[in-house]
């Protein structure tokens, strides 16, 4: 069994879009950017996230934009905007559902989600 060698990367997401950082924080996580990535393993680096209060979102995407979650009940289908989801969960949250979709739908999800780490 090889060593796998983990670096901890901190980014700084002040003045940062919510799309662009979640697309970077997952191609640490997953470890696309090492030569000896295969999709099969858990190559992926830690990811330490620093100024996530002072993160921007452009367009108008803090009313437009939409989370969706299903209770499991007849009816009840939940929509929040953006900004209840803000204020509900926190910015932590929102970025952590951005990078969880952009993730691979597997058992590996739940190991590499585990190494976002905030500040």
């Amino acid at each position: 069994m090889e060593l796998i060698r983990r670096q901890t990367h901190i980014i700084d997401a002040e003045a940062k879009s919510l799309g662009r950082l979640a697309v970077q924080v997952a191609v640490l996580l997953r470890g696309k950017h090492k030569p000896d990535f295969v999709p099969y393993k858990d190559v992926g680096d830690t990811v330490v996230v620093k100024n996530i209060d002072k993160m921007k979102f452009t367009g108008n995407k803090l009313e437009n934009k939409k989370y969706f979650r299903f209770t499991g009940y007849l009816g009840n289908f939940k929509t929040a905007t953006l900004k209840e989801f803000l204020i509900k969960k926190g910015p932590k949250e929102v970025l952590r559902t951005a990078v969880m979709g952009m993730l691979t739908k597997n058992k590996l999800r739940a190991r590499q989600i585990k190494r976002l780490k905030f500040e």
